[in-house]
């Protein structure tokens, strides 16, 4: 179907199946884990069920010329080549004149090349400082992203901040975070901290830090004043809202978006915050409850948020956090349509797991080349 013009996809209704509130609190944890996907189910899931809600992109670029070719310079962790440089991308680039090359991270890189984009995931002081440098001498290179600009990401404290000053408020609905607070000191003071900033519970609690790693993604849930003292600073503690244990994932490449929803946390009903005590660890929540497939959810659960807030923030962030490759996990809030909140932006994702991403980004490399050689006609570049 079209809305305002533009493509939309639209998936079928999606189906949940497990009664969250019949099960022991104990039990809910190793029920998420085995229900957890690695990535490479994850995309087939969604690839074969139409697990995408609907992308908005631009126009389509044409092919380079024969005699042309774009060099895509790469410097990703094993992992990330494996998930993102699958044969399918590399195969399209590559009719479409696109061609990717590892960096050899032994080597200088202002001696490899030469490059028109520089696409990265490597963390480390020494890696931004070598980019830093290769963009001084190199500033007709497009590199993804900036390593300034990346470093906001890495801090769950600055991460929601242009969100949150952004307090964005349409008549398609309204976005927002969840009220938070950073814990960086001694863990016996933080029911007073909680109690001072007026956090109600249950309580999420989430590393401060992103730094890669396994746990750096693990979340806690922490029902109690006592459980607190429990926790590991430095931490973020955010209010857990209910959202029907759904979450969208939007993901953000150059001025495309593509949104796919994702389960997520179960609700925590009003018995459950009166007698549930302690603190209960969960895998990440994007692999969350992945089993539960046997009942519809509420049609308000699974709709997705509307389009037009969806590109107002994706525009908004792109500018304000200078990225052009992350995603957003928004969540809304239960028995509301309209009201969401952004718990989560991560940099350069998983975007293998995402329907069509080969010719997404087959389309955005090109782009870039196009928007330079538009520069380069009027006089900028």
């Amino acid at each position: 179907m079209r809305v305002n013009g533009e493509s939309v996809m639209v998936s079928p209704r999606v189906s949940v199946g497990r009664d969250w509130s019949a099960m022991k609190i104990d039990n809910v944890a190793d029920s998420l884990k085995v229900g957890c996907r690695n990535d490479t189910e994850w995309g087939e899931k969604e690839e074969n069920s139409g697990g995408a809600l609907y992308s908005l992109t631009v126009n389509s670029v044409p092919s380079l010329p024969p005699q042309q070719k774009l060099v895509v310079g790469y410097a990703l962790t094993s992992k990330k080549i494996k998930s993102f440089l699958r044969p399918t991308l590399e195969g399209l680039a590559r009719k479409k004149g696109i061609v990717f090359v590892a960096i050899d991270q032994s080597r200088s890189l202002l001696d490899q090349g030469p490059f028109d984009i520089v696409l990265h995931k490597i963390s480390g002081k020494e890696w931004c400082q070598v980019l830093e440098e290769y963009q001084l001498k190199h500033p007709e290179v497009t590199v993804l992203d900036p390593p300034d600009a990346i470093k906001q990401l890495h801090n769950r404290q600055s991460m929601l901040k242009d969100v949150a000053d952004l307090n964005l408020c349409s008549s398609s609905g309204k976005i927002g975070v969840p009220k938070q607070l950073v814990v960086e000191g001694d863990p016996n003071s933080i029911p007073d901290a909680v109690n001072r900033a007026g956090l109600k519970l249950p309580l999420v609690a989430k590393p401060l830090l992103v730094d890669g790693t396994a746990r750096s993604h693990e979340l806690s849930l922490a029902y109690d004043q006592f459980s607190l003292s429990k926790l590991q600073p430095p931490l973020v503690l955010q209010e857990f809202v209910n959202h029907g244990g759904v979450l969208f994932k939007v993901f953000i490449i150059g001025e495309t978006i593509k949104v796919v929803r994702r389960f997520s946390l179960p609700d925590v009903k009003k018995s459950e915050r009166l007698h549930n005590v302690g603190v209960i660890q969960f895998p990440r929540v994007s692999c969350a409850a992945a089993s539960a497939h046997d009942a519809d959810l509420d049609p308000y659960v699974a709709e997705f948020p509307p389009l037009p807030l969806l590109e107002k923030l994706a525009q908004e962030l792109r500018l304000r956090l200078g990225l052009q490759l992350f995603n957003i996990d928004i969540i809304r809030e239960h028995g509301s349509r309209n009201s969401f909140y952004v718990i989560d932006i991560n940099y350069f994702p998983g975007f293998g797991k995402m329907p069509d991403y080969e010719q997404i980004f087959t389309e955005f490399f090109l782009s870039l080349r196009q928007g330079k050689s538009k520069k380069s006609l009027l006089g900028y570049g």
